[in-house]
């Protein structure tokens, strides 16, 4: 598994044994930072059901400025360490927090967040729960929440302020990009 671009691009990072971890491919990464372009200023990225950090590290390597990962599987906390560690990330812009993803968003960020990665096990409803729980003002204004799920199990077309503004399929991967809804 290789950085797609950036920075760091071409290094290769590890992904933590067993199954609990199903990390994101490298032509889906593609695909959803080709979505996403290049990084808003001052980007702040949460990395959530991070496993190896290959997507707050992708955006790191394409300029965002800060990344939150989210995990709480011993076995991926360890790989992400290692994985920022073998990159020579500086330890000021990332924060590794080995909690449960939905008990973390409930937590006001110092910096709102211009991109959140959702990427729970799938045939699970963390996906939903976990958006539903995010706070609105814990996110920018023009911020994008990223869910990747199985094509069984999509999440519904709004999630609280969340409304969905793109979805692109990838076999039996789905991306969908949520946005703010616009005030009425």
């Amino acid at each position: 598994m290789r950085i797609v671009a950036g920075q760091y691009g071409g290094r290769v990072l590890r992904a933590p044994s067993g199954t609990a971890t199903r990390p994101t491919s490298e032509r889906v990464r593609q695909a959803i930072f080709n979505v996403l372009g290049e990084p808003p200023a001052n980007c702040h990225v949460l990395d959530l059901f991070a496993g190896s950090g290959a997507m707050g590290i992708e955006a790191l390597s394409r300029g965002a400025v800060h990344a939150t990962f989210v995990d709480s599987g011993r076995p991926a906390l360890q790989t992400l360490r290692s994985n920022l560690d073998s990159l020579r990330i500086d330890a000021t812009t990332v924060t590794v927090r080995p909690i449960d993803a939905v008990r973390a968003v409930t937590e006001r960020p110092p910096s709102p967040w211009h991109w959140v990665f959702i990427d729970p096990p799938y045939r699970t409803g963390l996906a939903t729960e976990t958006a539903l729980a995010l706070p609105v003002a814990s996110l920018a204004p023009d911020a994008t929440v990223i869910i990747e799920h199985d094509r069984r199990n999509s999440p519904t077309p709004t999630l609280g302020a969340l409304t969905l503004a793109d979805q692109r399929k990838y076999g039996d991967t789905v991306v969908s990009y949520y946005r703010l809804q616009e005030p009425a």
